[in-house]
């Protein structure tokens, strides 16, 4: 799917603030159960692990990311950030809540996807071949390129990778409440 460069530049730019609002309607339609928050703490936890392990492979504008999960799909923070998604409409047990999560990712995630691929392409000359050994979103399962660095907890942090542990923790905190103190 390819989008008018206008509007990816627009979503890229504008898709953490309107992130905040799916969140206020994420957290007013959420009927949450045990069931439902077990299942999709497990699934969401699992995206942000992926982030994380992203993150500690990713120097921002300094060299071009192939190791850990880049080494099997080209966008694992987006990945990550769309399991966690799906972790959260799972735990807040509403329909509602999927189709807006998918609208969301549509529409503000897959611009902004392309728009970060163009700048790649005229950053690092090796982004081509690797765009043609790597999937865009859904990994392989094998490494499509050799392991040579490991994870770095100082680009972890760099990266401020921990605010997005942070806001997930929090809002599966807010969905427990919800679903034993505001049913």
């Amino acid at each position: 799917m390819a989008f008018p460069k206008s509007y990816a530049e627009w979503a890229a730019r504008w898709r953490v603030a309107a992130g905040f609002a799916v969140a206020a309607a994420f957290l007013l339609l959420a009927r949450p159960t045990e069931m439902s928050l077990g299942v999709g703490f497990t699934v969401g936890a699992a995206g942000v692990w992926l982030r994380a392990w992203a993150a500690g492979h990713l120097a921002k504008y300094e060299s071009l990311a192939v190791s850990g999960p880049y080494a099997h799909t080209r966008n694992p923070l987006f990945l990550g950030t769309l399991l966690a998604g799906i972790g959260f409409s799972v735990a807040g047990a509403h329909a509602g809540i999927g189709i807006l999560l998918v609208a969301f990712f549509v529409f503000f995630y897959l611009p902004a996807i392309e728009e970060e691929e163009g700048y790649l392409l005229g950053k690092f000359p090796g982004y081509s071949e690797y765009r043609e050994r790597v999937p865009r979103l859904w990994p392989k399962w094998r490494p499509q390129y050799p392991a040579k660095e490991a994870f770095q907890f100082r680009l972890y942090t760099r990266n401020r990778e921990y605010q997005a542990l942070a806001g997930y923790l929090l809002g599966m905190a807010i969905l427990a409440a919800k679903s034993c103190c505001f049913p």
